[in-house]
């Protein structure tokens, strides 16, 4: 099966959705049982943790954690933004940097200023998207031209900003108040919308799972252990971190280690996005000499360009594992179907 294909469908009587390329299953989006990341709040103060560096605040959906304390007074109600899912039994993670993001366009309140995306290159097209933006935009807000407005309608475009300039209007203006939803993040089927913007076919309703074969590859993904095209890894989910462990398998030359450690480092980003991971992740690699580190640097530095997760390189511990900290922004796929089996 060539090309893209999207499969939109349920599991565990929520929303999922399935990006294959190539026949190979990409990205899956699950909605889990907390609130979605991108849900906007109107939210009150409570008591500083001055300890922590961080304050905590009153939502409908229950406590959030705001990393920040400077001139926040108990009681004061504040937008917030839910940017990743809570770990189990833990605060919602938030900012007070709201962003209305859609297909086309990122609206952001509180940094003026209009931007396109560095992957759009043509001048021309560039030039073109700016006159549309400056055309469309209001107020004081900033905003930014996604990559996905490349060869887009303009009139799609112009809409796009319209809508999300429209809804930021709306929300910046009603801070006063209780703890309320403003704005409800989006589920797995309009998220697919909003970041798989490239050509694709589409398969959605009940069973689409099934037709496309994205079943098939969830139940691989129920193992630890993931064959590479040299050497294997296991990827095992812990209380305090993400556990990945590299092998060389029956290889014994000399730079088997070095083989095995790079096809990892290529594949772990997929691995860890189909398996809904985040938090920190811990590798241990194959045995390489250090000299060798430079180059497993660059390699996994740029299998992390190419990722949709935000991800950051911690550096090397001093027994030579490779520590990461990425961002929590989908439920973990176990879980998911932990639920479905009930």
């Amino acid at each position: 099966m060539k090309g893209a294909s999207i499969a939109l469908d349920r599991v565990a009587d929520r929303e999922a959705a399935a990006l294959i390329v190539d026949g190979r299953l990409e990205d899956l989006f699950l909605d889990g049982d907390t609130a979605l990341p991108g849900t906007i709040y109107r939210g009150v103060a409570g008591r500083p943790m001055k300890g922590q560096g961080g304050i905590f605040f009153d939502t409908p959906d229950g406590p959030a954690y705001l990393r920040q304390i400077k001139g926040i007074s108990p009681g004061e109600a504040r937008l917030l933004q839910v940017t990743g899912y809570a770990e189990s039994g833990k605060a919602l993670p938030v900012t007070d940097r709201v962003l209305f993001k859609s297909r086309f366009a990122i609206v952001t309140p509180g940094a003026p200023g209009i931007n396109v995306s560095r992957q759009i290159r043509d001048d021309d097209m560039r030039e073109a998207l700016l006159e549309i933006a400056h055309d469309v935009m209001e107020g004081d807000f900033g905003l930014i031209l996604r990559s996905s407005c490349a060869g887009a309608d303009e009139d799609a475009v112009a809409e796009d900003i319209r809508e999300m300039v429209a809804l930021a209007q709306a929300v910046t203006a009603d801070v006063p108040g209780g703890p309320e939803v403003l704005v409800e993040g989006d589920g797995a089927h309009a998220r697919a919308w909003r970041e798989w913007t490239m050509p694709a076919s589409v398969d959605q309703g009940p069973d689409a799972f099934e037709r496309l074969g994205v079943w098939d590859a969830i139940e691989d993904l129920k193992a630890a252990h993931v064959p590479l095209s040299s050497g294997s890894m296991a990827v095992e989910l812990t209380r305090a971190l993400v556990a990945v462990d590299v092998n060389t398998g029956g290889e014994t030359s000399p730079a088997a280690g070095l083989k095995a450690t790079i096809a990892a480092l290529r594949e772990l980003p997929r691995q860890l996005r189909l398996r809904g991971l985040g938090g920190l992740v811990t590798v241990d690699p194959a045995p390489i000499p250090k000299k060798e580190r430079k180059q497993i640097e660059a390699v996994l530095r740029a299998a992390l360009k190419t990722d949709t997760v935000e991800t950051v390189f911690a550096g090397w511990t001093p027994m030579g594992n490779i520590e990461l900290q990425r961002k929590r922004d989908r439920p973990a796929l176990a879980d998911i179907l932990r639920e479905a089996r009930r």
